[in-house]
Protein backbone atom coordinates (compact mmCIF):
# COMPACT_ATOMS: atom_id res chain seq x y z
CA UNK A 1 0.00 0.00 0.00
CA UNK A 2 2.61 2.23 0.80
CA UNK A 3 4.40 1.91 -2.63
CA UNK A 4 1.21 2.74 -4.38
CA UNK A 5 0.65 5.90 -2.48
CA UNK A 6 4.44 6.58 -3.25
CA UNK A 7 3.77 6.16 -6.88
CA UNK A 8 0.42 8.15 -6.61
CA UNK A 9 0.20 11.56 -8.77
CA UNK A 10 0.58 14.32 -7.07
CA UNK A 11 -2.50 16.00 -5.25
CA UNK A 12 -4.80 18.73 -7.22
CA UNK A 13 -5.46 22.18 -6.15
CA UNK A 14 -8.19 21.97 -3.68
CA UNK A 15 -9.51 25.38 -5.58
CA UNK A 16 -10.71 24.66 -9.17
CA UNK A 17 -9.64 27.95 -10.25
CA UNK A 18 -6.96 27.56 -9.14
CA UNK A 19 -6.19 24.23 -10.84
CA UNK A 20 -7.05 25.76 -14.26
CA UNK A 21 -4.63 29.09 -13.75
CA UNK A 22 -2.12 26.20 -13.25
CA UNK A 23 -3.23 24.03 -16.48
CA UNK A 24 -3.28 27.41 -18.37
CA UNK A 25 -0.17 28.25 -17.21
CA UNK A 26 1.50 24.81 -18.11
CA UNK A 27 0.59 25.40 -21.74
CA UNK A 28 1.61 28.79 -22.25
CA UNK A 29 5.10 26.91 -20.79
CA UNK A 30 5.08 24.68 -23.65
CA UNK A 31 5.40 26.84 -26.26
CA UNK A 32 7.55 30.19 -26.68
CA UNK A 33 5.42 32.08 -28.98
CA UNK A 34 2.35 33.95 -28.05
CA UNK A 35 -0.67 31.38 -28.38
CA UNK A 36 -4.00 31.71 -29.37
CA UNK A 37 -7.39 31.62 -27.17
CA UNK A 38 -8.61 29.26 -29.47
CA UNK A 39 -5.82 26.61 -29.27
CA UNK A 40 -5.47 27.25 -25.72
CA UNK A 41 -9.09 26.72 -24.93
CA UNK A 42 -8.97 23.29 -27.13
CA UNK A 43 -5.28 22.28 -25.24
CA UNK A 44 -7.46 22.91 -21.84
CA UNK A 45 -10.50 21.84 -22.08
CA UNK A 46 -12.26 24.72 -20.87
CA UNK A 47 -14.48 26.93 -22.21
CA UNK A 48 -12.98 30.18 -24.48
CA UNK A 49 -14.96 32.32 -22.17
CA UNK A 50 -13.98 30.64 -19.13
CA UNK A 51 -10.18 30.23 -20.14
CA UNK A 52 -10.25 34.12 -21.42
CA UNK A 53 -11.43 35.27 -18.13
CA UNK A 54 -8.86 33.40 -16.19
CA UNK A 55 -5.71 34.81 -18.16
CA UNK A 56 -7.02 38.79 -18.38
CA UNK A 57 -6.85 38.09 -14.38
CA UNK A 58 -3.62 37.31 -14.94
CA UNK A 59 -2.63 39.57 -17.04
CA UNK A 60 -3.66 41.85 -14.64
CA UNK A 61 -0.92 40.68 -12.32
CA UNK A 62 1.57 40.43 -15.18
CA UNK A 63 1.89 36.73 -15.11
CA UNK A 64 0.60 36.58 -18.59
CA UNK A 65 0.69 39.26 -21.73
CA UNK A 66 -1.45 39.60 -24.40
CA UNK A 67 1.19 40.64 -27.53
CA UNK A 68 -1.90 41.02 -29.72
CA UNK A 69 -5.43 40.23 -29.32
CA UNK A 70 -6.48 37.25 -28.60
CA UNK A 71 -3.28 35.39 -27.87
CA UNK A 72 -1.43 35.18 -24.50
CA UNK A 73 2.30 34.11 -23.50
CA UNK A 74 4.00 34.09 -19.92
CA UNK A 75 4.66 37.11 -18.58
CA UNK A 76 7.54 39.12 -16.95
CA UNK A 77 6.58 38.91 -13.73
CA UNK A 78 7.56 35.04 -13.78
CA UNK A 79 10.77 35.95 -14.67
CA UNK A 80 10.87 38.58 -12.18
CA UNK A 81 9.72 35.84 -9.42
CA UNK A 82 12.31 33.28 -10.58
CA UNK A 83 15.09 35.84 -10.67
CA UNK A 84 14.15 36.63 -6.93
CA UNK A 85 14.32 32.24 -6.17
CA UNK A 86 17.71 31.83 -7.92
CA UNK A 87 18.87 34.95 -6.53
CA UNK A 88 18.04 34.03 -2.58
CA UNK A 89 19.32 30.63 -3.57
CA UNK A 90 22.96 31.46 -5.35
CA UNK A 91 23.15 33.98 -2.24
CA UNK A 92 22.45 31.56 0.63
CA UNK A 93 24.88 28.69 -1.29
CA UNK A 94 27.78 31.51 -1.02
CA UNK A 95 26.79 32.49 2.36
CA UNK A 96 26.01 29.21 4.44
CA UNK A 97 29.82 28.44 5.28
CA UNK A 98 30.89 31.88 5.80
CA UNK A 99 27.80 32.59 8.29
CA UNK A 100 28.52 29.10 9.93
CA UNK A 101 32.65 30.07 10.58
CA UNK A 102 31.27 33.84 11.69
CA UNK A 103 29.17 32.00 14.05
CA UNK A 104 31.88 30.06 15.39
CA UNK A 105 33.66 33.11 16.36
CA UNK A 106 31.08 34.89 17.87
CA UNK A 107 28.82 32.18 19.51
CA UNK A 108 26.12 34.85 18.57
CA UNK A 109 23.21 34.51 16.43
CA UNK A 110 24.40 34.89 12.65
CA UNK A 111 21.40 35.92 10.09
CA UNK A 112 20.79 36.05 6.29
CA UNK A 113 18.11 38.55 5.30
CA UNK A 114 16.61 39.40 1.61
CA UNK A 115 14.33 42.30 0.79
CA UNK A 116 10.94 41.52 -0.43
CA UNK A 117 8.95 44.63 -0.97
CA UNK A 118 8.40 46.62 2.21
CA UNK A 119 10.18 43.70 4.46
CA UNK A 120 12.88 41.66 4.94
CA UNK A 121 13.04 38.08 5.02
CA UNK A 122 15.28 35.45 7.01
CA UNK A 123 16.68 33.60 4.31
CA UNK A 124 19.47 31.56 6.79
CA UNK A 125 20.46 31.67 10.00
CA UNK A 126 23.72 30.04 11.91
CA UNK A 127 22.85 29.76 15.86
CA UNK A 128 23.49 27.17 18.76
CA UNK A 129 21.41 26.92 22.06
CA UNK A 130 24.98 27.87 23.58
CA UNK A 131 24.52 31.66 22.41
CA UNK A 132 22.04 32.18 25.31
CA UNK A 133 19.46 33.90 23.19
CA UNK A 134 16.09 32.08 22.30
CA UNK A 135 15.68 32.87 18.74
CA UNK A 136 12.42 34.46 17.60
CA UNK A 137 12.90 35.02 14.10
CA UNK A 138 12.75 31.61 12.25
CA UNK A 139 13.78 31.32 8.62
CA UNK A 140 11.05 32.69 6.23
CA UNK A 141 9.59 35.13 8.93
CA UNK A 142 9.33 38.81 7.79
CA UNK A 143 10.21 42.38 9.15
CA UNK A 144 9.49 45.83 8.51
CA UNK A 145 12.27 47.10 6.98
CA UNK A 146 12.83 50.20 9.19
CA UNK A 147 12.89 48.04 12.28
CA UNK A 148 15.92 45.96 11.26
CA UNK A 149 19.36 46.49 10.67
CA UNK A 150 19.50 44.62 7.31
CA UNK A 151 16.25 46.67 6.27
CA UNK A 152 17.51 50.33 7.15
CA UNK A 153 20.57 49.11 4.84
CA UNK A 154 18.16 48.62 1.74
CA UNK A 155 16.29 51.51 2.65
CA UNK A 156 19.47 53.56 3.13
CA UNK A 157 20.04 52.98 -0.62
CA UNK A 158 16.59 54.04 -1.88
CA UNK A 159 15.85 57.34 -3.60
CA UNK A 160 14.15 59.86 -1.18
CA UNK A 161 11.20 59.77 -3.17
CA UNK A 162 11.32 56.15 -2.40
CA UNK A 163 12.03 56.17 1.13
CA UNK A 164 9.07 58.90 1.76
CA UNK A 165 6.46 56.77 -0.45
CA UNK A 166 7.49 53.63 1.99
CA UNK A 167 6.82 55.37 4.91
CA UNK A 168 3.89 56.75 3.50
CA UNK A 169 2.50 52.61 2.45
CA UNK A 170 3.76 51.62 5.91
CA UNK A 171 3.51 54.34 8.51
CA UNK A 172 6.08 53.41 9.82
CA UNK A 173 4.39 51.55 12.99
CA UNK A 174 6.44 50.35 15.77
CA UNK A 175 7.21 47.28 17.80
CA UNK A 176 8.72 48.45 21.07
CA UNK A 177 9.40 52.09 22.50
CA UNK A 178 12.91 52.10 20.51
CA UNK A 179 11.00 52.00 17.51
CA UNK A 180 11.95 54.78 15.02
CA UNK A 181 8.13 55.55 13.80
CA UNK A 182 9.22 59.58 12.32
CA UNK A 183 10.66 60.07 8.82
CA UNK A 184 13.05 62.11 10.14
CA UNK A 185 14.50 60.19 12.61
CA UNK A 186 14.86 57.32 10.33
CA UNK A 187 16.44 59.35 7.54
CA UNK A 188 18.88 60.74 9.52
CA UNK A 189 19.47 56.79 10.75
CA UNK A 190 19.63 55.79 7.28
CA UNK A 191 22.36 58.85 6.69
CA UNK A 192 24.62 57.69 9.33
CA UNK A 193 24.26 53.90 7.10
CA UNK A 194 25.36 55.06 4.09
CA UNK A 195 28.33 57.15 5.40
CA UNK A 196 29.36 53.62 7.48
CA UNK A 197 28.21 50.79 5.48
CA UNK A 198 26.40 49.00 8.05
CA UNK A 199 23.21 49.47 10.41
CA UNK A 200 21.69 48.93 13.58
CA UNK A 201 19.17 47.80 15.01
CA UNK A 202 18.70 49.20 18.94
CA UNK A 203 16.01 46.88 20.06
CA UNK A 204 13.44 48.35 17.67
CA UNK A 205 12.13 45.02 16.72
CA UNK A 206 12.34 43.08 19.85
CA UNK A 207 13.22 44.44 23.47
CA UNK A 208 16.16 42.71 24.63
CA UNK A 209 17.81 41.98 21.50
CA UNK A 210 20.27 44.19 19.31
CA UNK A 211 21.87 43.68 15.77
CA UNK A 212 24.22 44.77 13.52
CA UNK A 213 23.95 44.19 9.84
CA UNK A 214 26.56 44.66 7.12
CA UNK A 215 25.50 44.43 3.15
CA UNK A 216 25.87 41.75 0.92
CA UNK A 217 26.69 42.84 -2.88
CA UNK A 218 26.39 40.90 -6.25
CA UNK A 219 28.58 41.05 -9.57
CA UNK A 220 26.72 44.29 -10.59
CA UNK A 221 27.54 46.31 -7.32
CA UNK A 222 23.83 45.83 -6.25
CA UNK A 223 22.61 45.47 -2.34
CA UNK A 224 20.95 41.89 -2.32
CA UNK A 225 21.13 40.75 0.79
CA UNK A 226 22.46 41.66 4.27
CA UNK A 227 23.76 39.54 7.26
CA UNK A 228 23.68 40.85 10.21
CA UNK A 229 24.81 39.51 14.16
CA UNK A 230 21.96 39.40 16.77
CA UNK A 231 22.95 39.18 20.91
CA UNK A 232 21.10 40.17 23.89
CA UNK A 233 21.45 43.90 24.53
CA UNK A 234 24.03 44.27 27.25
CA UNK A 235 25.99 41.47 25.27
CA UNK A 236 26.48 43.13 21.39
CA UNK A 237 30.10 43.34 21.18
CA UNK A 238 31.84 45.82 19.03
CA UNK A 239 34.55 43.92 18.13
CA UNK A 240 32.49 41.57 16.30
CA UNK A 241 31.76 44.80 13.13
CA UNK A 242 35.41 43.72 11.55
CA UNK A 243 34.27 40.24 11.88
CA UNK A 244 31.10 40.46 10.50
CA UNK A 245 32.09 43.10 7.11
CA UNK A 246 35.15 40.69 6.39
CA UNK A 247 32.59 38.02 6.16
CA UNK A 248 29.65 39.85 4.50
CA UNK A 249 32.62 40.81 1.99
CA UNK A 250 33.46 37.14 2.02
CA UNK A 251 30.27 36.56 0.20
CA UNK A 252 29.58 39.26 -1.71
CA UNK A 253 33.18 38.36 -3.49
CA UNK A 254 31.55 34.87 -4.11
CA UNK A 255 28.63 36.51 -5.58
CA UNK A 256 31.39 38.12 -8.07
CA UNK A 257 31.71 41.46 -6.89
CA UNK A 258 34.69 43.50 -7.37
CA UNK A 259 35.41 46.71 -5.38
CA UNK A 260 36.55 49.44 -7.25
CA UNK A 261 39.82 51.34 -6.66
CA UNK A 262 40.34 54.38 -8.41
CA UNK A 263 43.81 55.32 -6.74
Amino acid sequence: MKKQDSLAPPAKPTVQVIERMFTLLEILAGREEAVSLKEISEKSGLHPSTAHRILNDLATGRFVDRPVAGSYRLGMRLLELGNLVKARLSVRDAALTPMRELHRLIQQPVNLSMRQGDEIIYVERAYSERSGMQVVRAIGGRAPLHLTSVGKLFLAFDDPQRLRSYATRTGLPGQTKNSITQLPVLERELSKARQYGIARDNEELELGVRCMAAGIYDDQSKLVAGLSISAPADRLDENWLPKLQSTASEISKALGYKTNNFK
